[in-house]
């Protein structure tokens, strides 16, 4: 997961640290290219971050946007998806996040299960999903919440290392495993998601008065006091809330989607919304204990904004509810890498995953200056020989940049009923 989970159950809040790489985009000229990729590096390291101005100016006359006007194109994703199973997912089906250790993370998995399913690779989704179990779930989703995080312990044994769950990736296998069936026709999966989804009900969804059911971040620890709780906006996606209630009608889903606007709207006072927010019926929702913190929980947040089917209900005011960073974006080339969600005041520039998460929103919005700025910064990032984004590739950035560039290149695609519309599905023409 990224910089969590904090709770009360010993896990530990992990804050990642942008790392920006200073390179190039691409001139037409072959002859021209290298030498002015080189000048560009070296007047960008010289100067530091201010010279991306500079950049964008130069490169900005004959550089486009690479992925407009290229709407059912799926290559450039699939390249992409396969550059990261190659640095990131071993034989055995194991997402590893080297930044930290080489651990595994139901994060992790549950995103590769679901990248599995929109390249329509049903071998490499079962691999997953059998390490996912085996590892996380004590061998059976149905009868386990998945542990979300595994890794080398101190006496070098390896396995899990904090058995709490963390419900984003719960619900993302959930909504994945039912999806998969569906497209698939596969009833073994529609039944394990079915029965993940019913347990995601039971240990980690809170019934709040005057608002229903919410989705806590984990089974332990976000409970803070008799009627305090923790809660995580970036963990409720509208696309996978949606298909949920759409699929299991009679869970807590239908409520849940139709109370997330309202949520989001309460938690984005100046339009950005928080990592960790707390709640309880005295105060409303108010600093958690984690702090005003904004960043790489956050980020996301926008992310799901800009991917969701605008016909979904509730899905254009979410959009509209988060409205500081294309703000902030109006004046600024990058993004923040935190923002204060209280008062509002943004700190630092966030990495490349940032800019690549914010391009569906900017999309969405209709930002033509805000958009053109982080695609070319993408595309400065992005190393040839790996095919990823930096000179030392994230495991974030990378999930970030899969997700957002899956819906640029309509790889990825919402219906209204949050069912997913893989490119390769027929489905996926039916708007």
């Amino acid at each position: 997961m990224s910089n969590r989970h904090d709770t009360t159950e010993g896990s530990v809040m992990r804050e990642r640290t942008p790392r920006l790489s200073h390179s190039s985009t691409e001139k037409p000229s072959i002859a021209l290219r290298g030498t002015l990729r080189r000048w560009l590096r070296a007047q960008a390291k010289r100067l530091g971050w201010g010279s991306l101005a500079i950049l964008f100016a130069v490169e900005g006359c004959a550089m486009q946007p690479a992925a407009q006007g290229s709407s059912g194109n799926s290559v450039p994703w699939i390249q992409f998806w396969n550059s990261y199973q190659v640095k990131f997912i071993d034989p055995q089906g194991r997402v590893i996040d080297w930044d930290d250790g080489g651990i595994t993370t139901s994060e992790g998995q549950s995103y590769a299960l679901f990248f599995a399913l929109v390249a329509n690779n049903p071998q490499l989704f079962q691999k997953i999903l059998t390490w996912t179990q085996d590892n996380l779930a004590q061998g059976s989703l149905a009868a386990h919440l998945p542990a979300w995080r595994w890794g080398e312990r101190p006496n070098k044994t390896w396995g899990v290392l904090d058995g709490n769950s963390a419900a984003d990736a719960d619900l993302w296998i959930a909504y994945t495993l039912i999806q998969a069936g569906r497209l698939w026709g596969r009833d073994s999966y529609t039944a394990l998601g079915t029965l993940l989804a019913k347990r995601i009900a039971q240990k980690e969804v809170v019934t709040l008065p005057g608002a229903g059911p919410m989705l806590l971040p984990g089974k332990h620890g976000f409970r803070v006091a008799a009627n305090t709780y923790i809660f995580n906006p970036s963990y409720l996606p509208l696309p996978v809330v949606e298909g949920l209630a759409h699929a299991l009608p009679h869970g807590p889903w239908r409520a849940m989607a139709t109370h997330l606007p309202t949520f989001i709207k309460a938690v984005s006072p100046h339009g950005f919304a928080p990592d960790w927010v707390a709640y309880s019926a005295q105060q409303g929702y108010h600093v958690a204990p984690q702090g005003p913190n904004a960043s790489y929980n956050a980020i996301r947040v926008y992310l799901w904004a800009g991917m969701s089917n605008l016909n979904t209900p509730g899905a254009q005011r979410i959009l509209d509810q988060v409205s500081g960073m294309a703000n902030y974006l109006q004046s600024h080339l990058l993004p923040p890498v935190s923002e204060n969600w209280v008062t509002g005041a943004p700190t630092g520039v966030g990495p490349a995953g940032f800019s690549a998460a914010l391009i569906p929103y900017l999309m969405q919005k209709g930002m033509k200056p805000a958009l053109r700025n982080q695609w070319l910064r993408l595309t400065a990032d992005q190393d040839q020989a790996s095919g990823l984004y930096g000179k030392t590739p994230h495991y974030y950035d990378q999930n970030l940049a899969l997700f957002a560039l899956g819906w640029v290149y309509h790889t990825i695609r919402f219906g209204r009923d949050g069912e997913l519309r893989p490119a390769w599905s027929d489905r996926e023409m039916m708007k």
